[in-house]
């Protein structure tokens, strides 16, 4: 193994904590963040990696023949992005793949640099959002009215959503609004008499806020021993219901739609 110096070794915990950085932020599993984090600082020379994790922070230390270099940075939630996750993960195969050479640290880091962060278009995506919320409502007896209906409110509350999350509003406030958005449109379903069952609406538009992709990752990292992870993501997912409650709530209190009980 080639001799790696102070300054060498600072690059590559810069490079571990980078990649650590960008899998917490789009979603990655805790064991699968320690692991790939471990296994990038091997490929690039050291003589191990250590990482603790918490809700909004990462802890990194490097050894290498006794010395030890420590990091320890925020992390922000940045939604999920399962195409960086993978690029990731590939950087790191390509690592291990590849024989310790001179340019290997500063070619991981140029394919850091490159990491593809697009997403899928906003218009495709949020149809694709609502024609997903209008199946839901067909297949509960929703007619193909209300399923239409559906697909509209789905629709909108998806824009909502990104345009807002694009302005970075807190996130707690866009499920609110988004909430509030879908059902006010679904209710249209109810106020105009469309079809049978047309209450169906406003539950079906509002699926796409349902944070099922956090509450996974939550049970997994306890199941695996990541509590405070797990605890963490548990309340972030368990705040989100409860937002997308309050917006529910306070359109059908506006609208006094009297199925629900609210006159």
């Amino acid at each position: 193994m080639p001799y790696i110096s102070h300054e060498e070794q600072q690059r590559i915990t810069r490079l571990c904590v980078r990649s650590a950085l960008l899998f917490m932020q789009y979603g990655g599993e805790s064991a699968v963040v320690v692991d790939l984090t471990k296994r990038l600082g091997l490929a690039l020379g050291v003589g191990g990696v250590e990482c603790a994790l918490s809700f909004n922070a990462i802890t990194l230390t490097t050894l290498y023949n006794g010395r030890c270099i420590t990091t320890a940075r925020n992390t922000v939630h940045q939604g999920i992005n399962v195409s960086i996750l993978v690029q990731i993960q590939q950087i790191v195969l390509h690592a291990e793949a590849t024989r310790k050479t001179e340019n290997l640290v500063q070619e991981i880091e140029n394919r850091l640099d490159a990491i593809d962060r697009s997403a899928y278009p906003n218009l495709p995506m949020s149809l694709a959002v609502g024609l997903s919320c209008a199946s839901f409502a067909y297949l509960n007896d929703g007619g193909l009215l209300v399923a239409c209906i559906t697909l509209v409110a789905g629709f909108c509350a998806m824009r909502t959503r990104v345009f807002l999350s694009a302005h970075h509003f807190n996130p707690f406030v866009v499920v609110i609004i988004t909430a509030f958005v879908a059902t006010l449109l679904g209710a249209l379903a109810y106020f105009l008499e469309l079809g049978h069952n047309a209450d169906i609406a406003v539950a079906a538009s509002v699926l796409l806020l349902v944070p099922g992709f956090p509450i996974i990752n939550a049970l997994s990292d306890i199941l695996k021993g990541y509590i405070n992870m797990g605890v963490g993501r548990w309340m972030f997912a368990t705040m989100l219901t409860l937002s997308a409650c309050v917006g529910i709530v306070i359109a059908l209190i506006l609208l006094q739609i009297p199925h629900w009980g609210l006159e």
